[in-house]
């Protein structure tokens, strides 16, 4: 149980590299991999006018289209989904990566779960939807956002305060925080249920060694549930993300 382990790269140096870093790296390298095979396929479809997608591809096509219609279309209709539907791929698919490290044999533990990184992706969430409400509605979007349309003005000395610290500061700090602590959670419930099924197992004696298949039972569980979790989180994620740019695009702004 490691979030700050020690520096296993370029020690000394301003690309000094621990376990977690390199964790990301790899994730990285390997969404960039995935992303190449499944699409590989479309460009030489488009030279040759013919496609006809192997399981990989239609694997592919599944989880693309999940991201395109059912958060983006979803929440923003065809025209804006489509306009920002790669971030909202990127985070998706990102936050995923991360999370699943948390359960792979030899990492044990998810990208996310050190705050860095959902720090950056509630970042470029707030810049997105900040950017979209200024680009559809100007500078009349902070005004709207700060005293909301029908509020009798004496009430803006308490209306006011709430929304900019609801909107403009809550929004990134719950983005981030949420998708770190759950997945902390996750960690530390694995780290406990294994650890104390190696205690049992080789330091315990007699009757008390019968609790390490229960301990390990429960790791095994809490290793299914946390799948769930990576899947949920990054579908939370990137919800939110676009549920604010909703917002953003509101003509009631």
């Amino acid at each position: 149980m490691e979030f700050y382990p020690e520096i296993v790269a370029f020690d000394g140096t301003p690309f000094a590299l621990n376990r977690i870093m390199l964790i990301r790296l790899i994730v990285l390298g390997a969404l960039l991999i995935l992303f190449w095979a499944w699409t590989a396929k479309f460009k030489k479809a488009n030279r040759t006018n013919s496609y006809v997608p192997g399981r990989f591809q239609l694997m592919g096509e599944i989880a693309l289209n999940f991201v395109r219609k059912s958060i983006a279309h979803d929440q923003l209709g065809e025209k804006d989904g489509d306009r920002f539907l790669p971030l909202l791929t990127t985070i998706f698919f990102v936050t995923l990566g991360m999370n699943i490290t948390g359960i792979i044999p030899g990492f044990n533990i998810a990208g996310t779960s050190v705050i860095g990184l959902p720090i950056v992706m509630a970042l470029a969430a707030y810049v997105t939807f900040i950017y979209a409400g200024v680009k559809r509605h100007g500078g009349h979007f902070f005004s709207a956002s700060l005293f909301p349309a029908g509020v009798p003005k004496p009430f803006y000395i308490l209306v006011t305060p709430i929304e900019l610290l609801s909107t403009f500061i809550l929004r990134p700090v719950t983005l981030a925080l949420r998708l770190t602590m759950n997945m902390i959670a996750g960690h530390l419930l694995l780290v406990l249920c294994f650890s104390a099924t190696q205690f049992f197992l080789f330091n315990a004696d007699g009757f008390f060694k019968a609790f390490g298949a229960g301990t390990f039972l429960f790791g095994f569980a809490f290793t299914l549930f946390e799948i769930l979790v990576a899947f949920l989180q990054a579908y939370v994620f990137t919800l939110l993300t676009t549920v604010y740019i909703q917002l953003a695009l509101s003509d009631e702004h």
